[in-house]
């Protein structure tokens, strides 16, 4: 039965972006820290410092492939006058040295004369070993609680011998509302799952046609869904997300994504995103990864790009926030696409502009500042 006009959800006006941006940050709280293996806990936020338990290494390591020898039994050894080496050990890349020497020789400095050697070039103490304590030192702070893990950071930390680290990795359901076959709804969904596990966040991923108000429930620390955000028939997603919680803003001032919502379910940040692709990347980049942010408790890492300048102009509303993608180009910055993103382009977009809600857009030869596309 087709639902009366006056019964569907409606948007009354468009919240300002930095509206909302204020209300997550006024309202949406970092999660308890969990502790889990450094590989689990790739993009999440310290809770607390990484520190190291001892210096590494603990031992003397050979940093080369080589012979492991007395330094001294190779005083005066040149191409004229070799040193015999009574005693010589071949030893690998980070093998313990221990009482064979205190230096590693290359392996084709030595020839070998039965069970001794000859080697034609002196070689210091110390050379051709990572000493101990050379990696870092016992009680050294590895990374500061606060800051993201990054991929090197986990590799140091494991290599470093670390079990585990006290993180904040919050866990977001991500849905699409509704049933039937929807492939781009589908991609979107999948899409921003990616994103949240790159920035940090563990998602955990509904099927699609679960009814909108079990999605809502508690079991996680955020929840995203896609789709039923709109004004048809079986647009429901912000009237549930009101009969069981509060709806901060429907209806953002963002492009492409205006029919996106903000609220709180059991005390936790839902955000209802537009079921296209390009809807969902703008949403996700301009509020999710800021909400996202604020649950982990740490910043959002943005690498610095150089500003380039763009190759035409970029036409805005004023009083939207319009997410733009771009492309690398030889003399800058080219725009591609702007309120509709059409798919074709998101394939082909190296990054995204963004031009503020007061402005009327960008003329040909604005310096930018592009954001990298999950």
């Amino acid at each position: 039965m087709a639902v009366a006009l006056e019964n569907r959800q409606r948007i009354g006006r468009l919240t300002p972006l930095d509206d909302v941006l204020l209300r997550i940050g006024e309202c949406v709280y970092p999660v308890p820290a969990r502790e889990m293996p450094p590989a689990f806990a790739l993009g999440s936020t310290l809770e607390q410092d990484v520190i190291s338990a001892g210096p590494h290494p603990a031992v003397p390591l050979a940093l080369i492939d080589g012979w492991a020898v007395h330094a001294e039994a190779t005083a005066g050894a040149d191409a004229y006058a070799a040193a015999i080496l009574s005693e010589i050990r071949e030893v690998a890349v980070g093998e313990p040295l221990g009482s064979h020497g205190d230096a590693v020789a290359p392996l084709e400095a030595v020839t070998l004369r039965g069970d001794k050697g000859e080697i034609q070039v002196a070689v210091i103490s110390g050379e051709g070993v990572l000493m101990p304590g050379t990696d870092c030192s016992s009680g050294e702070v590895l990374r500061q609680a606060g800051h993201r893990l990054r991929a090197i950071d986990v590799a140091a930390i494991q290599a470093l011998g670390v079990a585990a680290v006290r993180v904040r990795k919050p866990r977001v359901r991500i849905a699409r509302v509704g049933g039937g076959c929807n492939e781009i709804a589908d991609a979107a969904a999948a899409w921003v799952a990616n994103a949240i596990a790159a920035d940090g966040g563990e998602p955990v991923a509904s099927g699609s046609g679960a009814d909108v108000e079990a999605l809502l429930a508690g079991g996680v620390d955020a929840v995203m869904l896609l789709g039923g955000t709109g004004f048809g028939p079986r647009d429901d997603a912000v009237h549930a997300l009101a009969r069981i919680g509060t709806v901060e803003a429907y209806g953002i001032a963002v492009s492409p994504g205006e029919t996106a919502a903000f609220g709180f379910a059991n005390s936790r940040p839902v955000l209802l995103i537009p079921g296209r692709l390009d809807a969902a990347l703008a949403v996700w980049l301009l509020i999710g990864r800021h909400m996202l942010t604020r649950l982990r408790g740490g910043v959002a890492n943005e690498p610095s790009c150089e500003s380039l300048p763009l190759t035409a102009k970029v036409a805005s509303t004023v009083g939207l926030t319009e997410l733009v993608l771009v492309r690398h180009v030889a003399d800058g910055i080219a725009p591609l696409a702007s309120k509709y993103l059409p798919l074709a382009a998101l394939a082909q977009a190296d990054g995204w502009i963004v031009v503020p809600a007061a402005s009327e857009g960008l003329p040909v030869g604005a310096r930018v500042i592009t954001g990298s596309l999950p």
